[in-house]
């Protein structure tokens, strides 16, 4: 089979997938990527379930018109819990791949008996959630955190903060969950991987804070390998910006954009 040139798609509600596609870049040498944020439809973690499955079914509709993909990664939790079954069933053939709260390795390797799950005000009520937790952290007690104020944080004012700003929006969630027991913090949106460092220096020593993003990047060079889609030998890979919404961009997605070494932004017309 030959080489699939077409590019590799991250979409989230805004930021927040995008150290899902940093993970990755080692892995795909050569890939292009297509990241799409959409800050039309931003937040999700506010909306109901049917309202973010509609938007994401649209928004993956026009993610395919524009770029083509040969695989989607849906970077954001939010969207995974409500859409992903809907994605695949209206695309049966486009690879995707969602993500999934880091609640197994968490529950593994808690010391205390307590884990704690940081996520939108949405997915913390999801019973998707409930499913994960009684499959993977039976007599574990599970903490959960909604931290949807930190979201807006990171997507409209990280790029311009400072640590002292960063740690006095991560410190009360933190703070919660380490108080009542947890040795193991679960960030279960994807915007919260941006202040994962903060979140860790808030929890103090001896509480882990654990993600899913190596696993997403290990399961996505695995499709492609699997199924032959490896960009052509010698490409020069590369990265594009997308955002919904209209005009002009806040600057902080120029920020964003030239950060993960991606061109952009740019806007997605989901006409």
């Amino acid at each position: 089979m030959a080489p699939d040139p077409r590019p590799i798609a991250f979409f989230d509600s805004g930021v927040g997938g995008l150290p899902y596609l940093e993970a990755a870049r080692p892995l795909l040498l050569g890939e292009r990527f297509a990241y799409l944020a959409d800050r039309g439809g931003f937040p999700y973690g506010t909306k109901t379930r049917e309202q973010v499955r509609a938007r994401v079914l649209e928004v993956v509709e026009a993610i395919r018109r524009r770029f083509d993909p040969k695989v989607l990664v849906i970077a954001c939790n939010t969207a995974s819990q409500a859409a992903l079954e809907a994605v695949r069933k209206a695309n049966p053939g486009l690879p995707v791949i969602g993500t999934v709260p880091a609640v197994k390795p968490a529950a593994l390797r808690t010391r205390s008996g307590t884990i704690g799950v940081m996520a939108t005000a949405r997915a913390v009520e999801d019973p998707y959630l409930d499913e994960l937790v009684a499959r993977h952290a039976p007599g574990v007690r599970v903490l959960r955190e909604a931290a949807q104020d930190l979201v807006s944080f990171v997507e409209l004012r990280y790029p311009g903060s400072t640590e002292a700003e960063r740690l006095a929006a991560v410190e009360g969630h933190a703070r919660r969950l380490v108080e009542l027991g947890a040795d193991e913090i679960v960030l279960a949106c994807t915007h919260f991987l941006h202040v994962a460092a903060d979140i860790a220096r808030a929890a103090g020593a001896g509480v882990e804070v654990v993600d899913s993003r190596d696993g997403v990047a290990r399961r996505l060079a695995s499709i492609l390998a699997e199924r032959a889609l490896g960009a052509p030998e010698g490409s020069p890979g590369g990265g594009l910006f997308a955002l919904t919404g209209p005009g002009p961009f806040e600057p902080g997605y120029a920020v964003f954009a030239a950060r993960f070494g991606l061109e952009g932004p740019v806007a997605l017309d989901l006409g």
